[in-house]
């Protein structure tokens, strides 16, 4: 090796800024896109288990069954007007969590424990509003955790599972209230057609454009809608 050529090799060695990582107080721009994509990758199962999606998707999986339409809205549809609602539904704590947490940690002003630590604050308190007390009891109970005296002493491993259990829950509540008063088109239709001698004819085909109509006169999708968007309030 010529001595220019190793003189370029040793200019060159030191100018490589993307390969170093501070160990000091910030971490380096390769640090936080790694970050980022892993907890991107988690995006999902945190959308399932601590937002309003999974209480909104039940519930509109469980309209459509009544309906009696289980292919009408689509899946996409429904899967995207329950992000689209999620979403309206957890923007004050996103805002929360980016004005507090996230913000700041991008910024380098907060180490990646602390964020996470203030990150979970705004979500604790969502989750607890929305969760039962017996479901927080049995998760403190199966934890052999002590009772805690304050909500923010509650761990998140307790928290998650009770808030899931409570969404079900009232998920399934919800839809009961909304399958009841179409089931009862059925029947109705059922017990008419049958009396009428009409057994050829699917009861379906006629209580389907009834239930139908009756969804759309009484503004069903508005009212569904501003149901589910109260029950988080």
């Amino acid at each position: 090796m010529t001595s220019a050529a190793l003189q370029l090799l040793l200019a060159a060695g030191p100018q490589e800024p993307g390969l170093s990582l501070s160990v000091g107080g910030g971490s380096s721009a390769p640090v936080k896109i790694f970050l980022l994509l892993t907890a991107l990758s988690f995006a999902s199962a945190l959308l399932v288990s601590v937002t309003s999606f999974t209480r909104i998707v039940i519930v509109l999986s469980f309209l459509r069954q009544a309906l009696g339409t289980p292919q009408l809205p689509p899946n996409q549809v429904v899967i995207g007007l329950a992000l689209v609602l999620s979403g309206f539904v957890m923007a004050p704590t996103a805002n929360r969590v980016y004005g507090e947490a996230l913000g700041p940690y991008l910024e380098e002003r907060l180490p990646p424990g602390e964020a996470l630590a203030r990150a979970s604050v705004p979500l604790r308190e969502f989750m607890l509003r929305q969760t039962r007390e017996q479901d927080l009891a049995l998760f403190v109970e199966l934890s052999r955790s002590p009772r805690p005296t304050r909500g923010d002493e509650l761990p998140m491993t307790v928290v998650i599972p009770a808030f899931m259990v409570s969404e079900l829950t009232t998920a399934f509540r919800m839809g009961l209230f909304l399958y009841v008063p179409l089931l009862l088109i059925d029947l109705l239709v059922a017990a008419v057609m049958t009396s009428m001698g009409m057994m050829m004819v699917p009861p379906m085909m006629v209580a389907l454009p009834l239930k139908v109509g009756v969804f759309v006169m009484a503004d069903g999708w508005r009212t569904v809608i501003a149901s589910l968007a109260r029950s988080f309030g």
